[in-house]
């Protein structure tokens, strides 16, 4: 005989409530796929190597920003665009010192947000840091960079992700190619291509230590991956990533047909780049570290749903949502 006791019950609702959560974000992505316009971490190969792109990919005109007319047509046409010197002098002294004080923070280490090298305890990235920096956090209102963003996505954006990369001297490992939008669309619900990642330099970057490679032209191809999203990819794929990984042949064709492109120059360059761009990093095998700091800006009408490929999303530090304000727990 089972006694029906006051905790047995509350231990019932709360299963309860947990399956019935479950299976409503399972109808939900089983909604998204049906809708999808960019499919992927497929069971099998689709007929094609890849989709078209759907959406423009610059929506906004030379006369509502910084961006010339120039600028606007080299973004769209390799999708991403490289201006040395956007910032200098003591401006950035002062973005390395704080980049420095973030990366020496032992209490960031071996927290959720905070990712090592797979092989030392050397902090690789870190997420969330508008969140995390004061001055991080005024750089990514800053008007110089909304301006272009708001420029080429022709409306008002909101920081998606946020991050800085850090790879040491000898030590820093690279990244495999991928599109940052076939991760955020498959596993964080981001529904079309209206979002723009701005990187800013902040040490030198050459071709010895591990800059980071683009496809230009490769934007306006979706290239679907295989492979089902494992539960928690974000713990390895962070670190080292394999589902999420376009096709060799598919890479093969979009290299032979448009080359691959590193952006290389002093620190305080900036680097925008279109979501679904290509891209990935070798080894540093220099001494000289190589570091930068990411802003992903995602249109405030584009706001994440559930997601496309994934049974749940990723934890917050990895996807604010619009107004989020995010904090780091004990």
């Amino acid at each position: 005989m089972t006694v029906q006791t006051s905790s047995n019950r509350k231990l019932k609702q709360a299963t309860d409530y947990a399956v019935a959560d479950t299976m409503s974000t399972q109808v939900r992505s089983d909604a998204n796929r049906l809708h999808d316009a960019y499919p992927t971490r497929l069971t099998k190969s689709l007929d094609s190597l890849w989709i078209e792109r759907r959406e423009d990919v610059v929506r906004g005109s030379a006369d509502e920003g910084p961006l010339s007319q120039a600028q606007l047509d080299e973004f769209e046409r390799k999708g991403f665009l490289f201006e040395p010197n956007f910032i200098s002098g003591e401006e950035l002294d002062e973005l390395r010192r704080e980049l420095a004080a973030l990366l020496s923070r032992d209490d960031f280490r071996g927290r959720d947000f905070s990712i090592t090298e797979p092989d030392s305890q050397e902090i690789r990235s870190l997420f969330a840091v508008h969140f995390l920096s004061r001055r991080f956090a005024s750089l990514a209102r800053d008007e110089r960079l909304v301006g272009r963003v708001r420029q080429i996505l022709g409306g008002d954006a909101y920081v998606h992700q946020s991050r800085i990369n850090y790879k040491p001297g000898f030590e820093g490992k690279g990244f495999n190619w991928h599109s940052d939008f076939e991760t955020w669309h498959a596993e964080d619900g981001m529904p079309a291509m209206h979002a723009v990642s701005a990187s800013i330099v902040l040490t030198d970057n050459h071709e010895f230590n591990g800059p980071l490679m683009l496809i230009p032209g490769s934007h306006k191809c979706f290239v679907p991956c295989l492979g089902e999203t494992p539960d928690d990819h974000h713990r390895q794929s962070l670190k080292r990533q394999e589902f999420g990984v376009p096709g060799r042949e598919a890479l093969r064709e979009l290299v032979g047909r448009h080359g691959i492109e590193a952006p290389k120059g002093a620190a305080g360059g900036l680097l925008l780049f279109d979501c679904n761009t290509l891209h990935g990093s070798n080894a540093n095998m220099s001494p000289d570290p190589r570091s930068n700091v990411f802003f992903v800006y995602n249109r405030r009408d584009n706001a994440c749903v559930e997601p496309f490929a994934a049974r749940r999303r990723r934890p917050s530090f990895l996807a604010h949502g619009p107004d989020e304000q995010w904090t780091p727990r004990d």
